[in-house]
């Protein structure tokens, strides 16, 4: 098993001018700023600091992270709101962060986006027995994020049968 090497520790203003760059480059969330400080050899008081300096400056905002992520995912990889639900918690955002980001997702792209998964899915699907083959299209549309209910009204739709 390798040693870890030995970090760069920065003082607190370093952090400051380093996390201001990091977090124009990207939207980031909070708890990623602050595992970055963390890794900066920074302690809890100051990391608090910088993060409310970043925060008061513009550098660093959760619901436009929030919004930013939520939409990248939806539309660059094609998932559900739960999906996108999970990851959100996941990186510690408030649930009204969340719900402000969900909100963003227009209901008639989401439509036309769990339709887009499924006639992609469906094209790749060989299940024969139209009974099972629907319970496996709508599987697959629940485990990419998509809710139960949406997804069976859209399996069940006319234009995707045989």
């Amino acid at each position: 098993m390798e040693e870890k090497k030995n970090k760069k520790t920065f003082t607190p203003e370093q952090s400051f001018v380093k996390i201001c760059r990091w977090c124009a480059f990207q939207e980031r969330s909070q708890q990623e700023v602050r595992d970055k400080l963390y890794d900066y050899g920074l302690h809890q008081n100051d990391v608090e600091q910088i993060i409310s300096r970043v925060i008061t400056e513009g550098f660093l905002n959760e619901e436009r992270f929030a919004i930013a992520f939520a939409g990248g995912k939806f539309r660059q990889l094609g998932w559900g709101k739960e999906k996108i639900k999970i990851a959100l918690k996941q990186k510690r955002v408030s649930d009204y962060c969340i719900k402000k980001a969900l909100v963003q997702i227009n209901d008639t792209d989401y439509f036309n986006m769990m339709r887009k998964v499924l006639k992609k899915r469906e094209s790749e699907e060989k299940e024969k027995d139209q009974f099972k083959r629907k319970y496996k299209l709508a599987n697959y549309l629940v485990s990419r994020g998509f809710e139960s209910d949406l997804v069976w009204s859209v399996v069940k739709g006319d234009e995707f049968v045989d």
